[in-house]
C-alpha cells in the first residue's frame, strides 16, 4: 500500500490558487495589450528567451544577495515569466502570415487557451507527484526555471530539433507552473 504525504488543508486548493495567480497575470497582460497593442509580436523566439532569462537571473541574483536595489518585486518577475512564456507559445501557435497587430479579444482568447492547457498539465502532474512542489524551496524553483531556459536556448540553437528531449512548449509550460508555484508560495 502506498503512503500519501500529509498536506494541511490549506495546501489542497492548488487549482484555485493557480487560477488566482494566472488571472492576475492575464489582467496585466491584457492591460499591457491595451496600452501597447501587440508590439511583442515583432519579437523573435530568441529575444523572448533572452527576456525570460534576464528575469530569472534577476530573481536568482536577489535570492543570493538577499537584497535588491531596483524597486520591481520578485513577484513581478515571476509574473513576467508566466506572461512571456504564454506570449512565446502564442507566437509559436500563430501562422507565419499572421498580422503583427491582433485584436484584444483574440489576444484574450489565445491567452486563455494557453493557460487552459497549463491547467490540464498541472492537474496531471499534481496527481502523479502529490503536490511535491509544495515541499520545494523557491530558490530551487528559480534554478529549475533557469535550467529550462538553458534547454530552450539549446533547442533554439539546434533550430528546434531534439533527439529524445521534450520540445520548446513543454519547457515553457514547466516554467509557467514553477513561476506560479513560486508566486503561490510567496503569498502563503
Amino acid at each position: 500500500m502506498r503512503e500519501h504525504v500529509y498536506l494541511p488543508a490549506f495546501m489542497k486548493n492548488t487549482l484555485e490558487q493557480f487560477r488566482e495567480v494566472t488571472d492576475k497575470c492575464r489582467d496585466l497582460f491584457l492591460k499591457k495589450t491595451a496600452d501597447y497593442g501587440t508590439a511583442w509580436r515583432i519579437l523573435r523566439p530568441s529575444s523572448i528567451t533572452d527576456q525570460l532569462y534576464i528575469k530569472a537571473l534577476r530573481i536568482r541574483s536577489i535570492e543570493e544577495k538577499g537584497k535588491q536595489e531596483v524597486a520591481d518585486s520578485i513577484d513581478s518577475e515571476f509574473v513576467g515569466l508566466i506572461n512571456y512564456c504564454v506570449l512565446a507559445m502564442i507566437q509559436m501557435s500563430l501562422p507565419a502570415d499572421t498580422p503583427l497587430e491582433l485584436e484584444a479579444s483574440e489576444v484574450a482568447a489565445l491567452y486563455d487557451q494557453q493557460i487552459a492547457e497549463n491547467i490540464r498539465l498541472l492537474q496531471a502532474k499534481n496527481h502523479d507527484y502529490d503536490e511535491a512542489w509544495r515541499l520545494m524551496r523557491i530558490s530551487s524553483m528559480t534554478d529549475l526555471i533557469l535550467q529550462k531556459l538553458l534547454r530552450i536556448k539549446q533547442i533554439e540553437d539546434n533550430a528546434g530539433q531534439t533527439i529524445v528531449s521534450e520540445g520548446l512548449e513543454a519547457n515553457y509550460r514547466d516554467i509557467i507552473n514553477y513561476a506560479a508555484f513560486a508566486l503561490i508560495r510567496l503569498s502563503e
